[in-house]
């Protein structure tokens, strides 16, 4: 179907919409983290109130990321088939009540058994709920941003998660209430942090309704020019350049362009806008220079016009796509790797070094914990840029994902043997921190990558890969353990041979990768 809207982008600057479809998914990644985040920082508190066991306490993260793997998929399927609108309300609703019921628990001596197991179901529900996130998210950046800032939309996401997952520690602790029972026993108050992070999400859902539309055709903020942008019109020509004279072909007749819808795009059109473009009807710019076109096909525009979508996902072809597993297994290498920083930093940090809060104080061991997440959210962001920039600069889309995915892991890989030579516990830090950044320099390609290959199944491509990415955060959590029994007392020395050699095969699997075969080939 014929999509062009050149005779008003030619004349209009393009609206910046997307920048608040960005603002939105930007929003809820620092939501997610908060959520999940407070758990782990209450979780000291939880177990001595519930009178818990470590296996115990165990089984409650289990129960997140158990349900979290296991509703990626599903959750990137419904935003295909409903679109991620009425996806990410449904689901954002869905996780902030059991974030707030997760303080509605309370322990009964009685029945000991009752209380753990209502907290496990309710963790559990949570995970089922915010494993929906990122696939939508996903998913609206293939309606909302062209090839050529995926990369960098991704990265600025997961940089936002990144930085409150690394801050949510010392929120989490401002909010908790100590006091003292009328005996005089010292408690401490941490419930209401669940409700007020519920609240948030239940907001976060009262305007996202309101402002976000599924595709920016729908959205009477976007203009004609926006919409060329991000359809691929445009995306060779830098901002300079609008200055240059252009080349001019005869286009359609004034008449074509009608105050309200145009008949091609479904875009709303300004009056003041369209009065111009009937003015100066007769030109339109010549194309640019041949790139990666948005594979956005009459099929699926008619299915959007029509408010529906596919149902009848080649399933088959889906998952026998080796490009679409080589990216999966690249994943959970690069979350094997990963988890060590949100699992068993503390422990290490404390069974090498001695750190603890009780020799270093809160401030110095919150520090050496968080800095991974710290350093690694500017490496989202950074990771982002590039890709698209050397996108935008060659229109190598596939080298464009393929070497920063590659550069990234494979000096995250040397970092982790580098991180033995340690002598101390800020030398150490440094060199996990490095790695951690190194690694997050490889999101934004990484998500961009799902989008790419996924196109209009890109939620459920985003589902596939973060699922066997977090089986491999899970794979590591029991292996790590199971490794220091085995080979003490060379246990931490094995396993951070370990990390680094899943980030070399993590580089390879890159290298095989590319990011302009989609799973389903347009026919």
């Amino acid at each position: 179907m014929n999509r062009d809207v050149s005779s008003l982008s030619a004349l209009q600057r393009p609206t910046r919409v997307r920048y608040g479809v960005l603002g939105f998914a930007c929003a809820l990644s620092m939501i997610t983290y908060l959520d999940r985040v407070c758990f782990a920082t209450v979780a000291p508190y939880i177990g001595k109130e519930f009178d818990l066991t470590r296996q115990q306490l165990g089984w409650l993260f289990t129960a997140f990321a158990l349900a979290y793997a296991m509703f990626e998929v599903p959750s990137g399927w419904m935003g295909d088939v409903f679109g991620p609108r009425r996806t990410l309300i449904r689901i954002v609703l869905w996780w902030s009540l059991f974030t707030a019921l997760t303080g509605a628990v309370f322990p009964y001596p009685s029945w000991p058994w009752f209380a753990f197991t209502a907290m496990f179901l309710v963790r559990f529900l949570f995970g089922m709920g915010e494993a929906g996130a990122y696939p939508n998210i996903a998913r609206s950046f293939h309606n909302w941003f062209p090839f050529q800032e995926r990369g960098s939309a991704q990265g600025t996401v997961w940089m936002a998660g990144r930085l409150a997952g690394g801050l949510s520690a010392f929120v989490v602790l401002a909010l908790m209430v100590h006091t003292q029972t009328p005996a005089g026993e010292p408690v401490v108050l941490w419930r209401h942090s669940f409700w007020i992070f519920g609240g948030l999400g239940v907001i976060w859902c009262a305007v996202f309704w309101w402002w976000f539309r599924d595709r920016p055709e729908q959205h009477p903020g976007v203009n004609a020019a926006e919409l060329a942008h991000i359809r691929g019109g445009e995306i060779a020509e830098p901002m300079h350049a609008k200055s240059r004279s252009e080349s001019v072909t005869l286009a359609k007749k004034s008449t074509d362009i009608t105050v309200g819808a145009a008949p091609e795009t479904g875009l709303r059109q300004r009056p003041d806008s369209v009065s111009a473009a009937g003015h100066a009807a007769a030109f339109t710019k010549e194309p640019s220079p041949p790139m990666d076109m948005d594979p956005f096909t009459a099929e699926e525009e008619s299915l959007a016009q029509e408010g529906d979508s596919h149902t009848n996902v080649p399933w088959g072809r889906l998952l026998s796509s080796i490009n679409l597993w080589t990216l999966c297994l690249m994943y959970f290498c690069g979350s094997y790797g990963w988890y060590f920083n949100i699992t068993w930093l503390p422990k290490y940090l404390n069974s090498t070094y001695g750190v603890s809060q009780e020799t270093h104080g809160f401030w110095t061991m919150s520090l050496l914990s968080g800095a991974p997440l710290l350093l690694g959210s500017l490496a989202c962001l950074f990771g982002g840029l590039l890709t698209d920039a050397f996108i935008r600069r060659t229109g190598d889309r596939k080298w464009g994902r393929r070497l920063f995915g590659a550069l990234g892991h494979g000096v995250c890989a040397l970092c982790y043997f580098l991180s033995l030579t340690a002598s101390n516990p800020w030398l150490f830090v440094l060199a996990i921190a490095l790695a951690a950044f190194w690694n997050d320099l490889t999101m934004g390609a990484a998500w961009a990558s799902c989008i790419d290959i996924g196109q209009h199944y890109s939620g459920i491509v985003s589902g596939c890969m973060n699922t066997v990415g977090n089986l491999g955060g899970a794979a590591a959590g029991i292996t790590t353990g199971w490794v220091l029994d085995r080979f003490a007392p060379h246990g931490w020395t094995v396993n951070f041979l370990v990390f680094g050699a899943v980030y070399v095969v993590a580089m390879l699997l890159w290298l095989r990768f590319d990011a302009t075969k989609p799973v389903v080939p347009a026919a």
